[in-house]
């Protein structure tokens, strides 16, 4: 019996070392910001982003930080354009399936569990929204500058980026109160 417990010991001790280094590289793969906090956008800061961004039928249509998609869902219903929602929250991918079901636009768009910060598609964007915190706002400017093609819009609820002065800032009024929504177009490197 006590050489079976130390052949056990034994094989702890040199897999320690391994369990270690794959818990490291798991830690390096996670994500710069993981904030789960989820508030949806209200309906008239939807509208007014629509409306600052020119969404067409021809947007590709970015939202970071997506929660249950529904700008995506309602601009693909409004204007037939495409969109990709992501989030990190994989209980706010769940909500966006049942969105997904309520709205019924078919394959125009598509929901993705994922980090905002490494979308390796985002320069298929011509449209990016978000409703992110600060901290996001100030790790995205940077991807956002080298990767999105001149022309995009990008439109934020209530957050600006700190080095980026937006194009176009507008107070809308919800029910419940007053809401900033930021706009920038890329301008050409």
């Amino acid at each position: 019996m006590k050489s079976l417990f130390k052949l056990a010991a034994l094989g702890c001790l040199i897999m320690l070392p391994l369990l270690a280094g794959a818990q490291q590289k798991d830690n390096s793969q996670k994500p710069k910001y993981a904030n789960l906090t989820f508030v949806p956008t209200a309906d008239e800061v939807i509208d007014k982003m629509f409306e600052m961004g020119k969404i067409t039928k021809n947007d590709v249509m970015f939202d970071l930080g997506c929660g249950d998609n529904r700008i995506c869902f309602k601009a693909a219903k409004k204007f037939g354009c495409k969109g990709v929602g992501l989030d990190i929250n994989p209980v706010r991918i769940r909500e966006a399936m049942d969105w997904a079901e309520k709205m019924n636009v078919g394959l125009l768009v598509e929901t993705r569990h994922g980090d905002a910060l490494n979308v390796k598609d985002i320069s298929d964007a011509t449209v990016v929204v978000m409703y992110m915190f600060p901290e996001f706002m100030n790790l995205w400017e940077p991807v956002a500058k080298a990767k999105l093609k001149p022309g995009t819009r990008i439109l934020s609820h209530d957050y600006s980026f700190s080095n980026w002065e937006p194009d176009q800032t507008v107070i809308v009024r919800s029910s419940t109160r007053e809401h900033k929504v930021h706009m920038w177009t890329v301008k050409k490197k």
